[in-house]
């Protein structure tokens, strides 16, 4: 049995049932009004509603906290939306065409993270680092290499940051928004190929330590006053569900199993889910078939 609610709706879900007795519910939300914590807690809300209980998070939907200011204010360069003008692979052709995107994924247990930490802090270059930033800059790297960008080719990485704890003053607990922003990082490929793993994870860390209250303040300006969208031409979009609480969801059987986007990811980007089976990360991504060929010989 169906049930979808409908399509002029700001949010549609939907509830697959199952002849095995498990279920499934799907939910369709326009991410520009809400980012992945906002639409868990909105889900783990719809079960505490069901089960008869009373929502244990209340929504904030007060929008003008992240509204634009009066006047405009850009302060930063914002490189997120830097235009790369073309895309070069080492044998001087153009991008390959999507119709020859494969996707599929590759798994990172607890001991293969644990050995890439270690792998980076013996560089000497950076004196910690989070499995997050290992693995953005372990996929950005192989990522370029597979591709065989030209190596002044200029490559760039965006990926998202929670802003909510960030702002001054911090948003409000279950604020029902998009509190997320861009952060970016950008070099050659050349140099990110040929230099230590631990220069790309350099590279993660400063664009997340320039997320501030003043940096997002400027973003939501420069998009205020732009309206442009992050060019995607030699891009690499990471986005991770590894900590999204998707799993809190509970419509009276106990709490979910499993989740997951439903549709595939745009080729430029990566998708972190958590791989509850061995203690780590599987990430989702798309590539022309001739990268598949080698892509798993790189990363080990």
């Amino acid at each position: 049995m169906s049930l979808a609610l409908s399509t002029n709706s700001c949010v549609v879900c939907q509830v697959t049932r199952f002849k095995c007795g498990g279920f499934s519910v799907g939910a369709s939300m326009n991410h520009c009004m809400v980012d992945g914590l906002a639409a868990s807690e909105f889900l783990i809300s719809l079960g505490e509603i069901a089960r008869g209980l009373p929502i244990s998070i209340q929504p904030v939907l007060d929008r003008t906290l992240l509204k634009a200011r009066d006047p405009i204010q850009i302060e930063f360069p914002h490189s997120e939306f830097a235009e790369i003008q073309t895309f070069q692979q080492a044998n001087g052709t153009t991008q390959t065409s999507a119709d020859d995107i494969v996707f599929s994924h590759v798994c990172f247990d607890s001991k293969t993270l644990s050995l890439l930490k270690k792998q980076i802090l013996d560089e000497g270059i950076v004196k910690k680092c989070s499995s997050f930033e290992v693995l953005t800059a372990c996929i950005w790297r192989t990522r370029t290499k597979a591709l065989h960008m030209a190596s002044s080719q200029m490559t760039k990485l965006l990926f998202a940051v929670d802003g909510r704890s960030r702002f001054c003053p911090p948003l409000p607990k279950g604020f029902h928004g998009n509190g997320i922003v861009f952060t970016c990082a950008m070099t050659s490929a050349g140099e990110l190929a040929n230099r230590k793993l631990s220069y790309a994870v350099g590279l993660v860390q400063e664009a997340i330590v320039m997320i501030n209250d003043k940096y997002m303040r400027s973003a939501i300006d420069y998009f205020e006053q732009t309206r442009v969208r992050p060019s995607m031409t030699a891009t690499l979009i990471i986005t991770s569900w590894c900590r999204l609480p998707f799993l809190k969801a509970d419509f009276g059987w106990g709490e979910s199993i499993h989740y997951c986007p439903v549709g595939l990811p745009q080729p430029e980007v990566a998708v972190f889910l958590a791989d509850d089976k061995n203690s780590g990360v599987k990430v989702f991504l798309g590539l022309p078939s001739f990268a598949w060929n080698n892509i798993k010989s790189l990363l080990l």
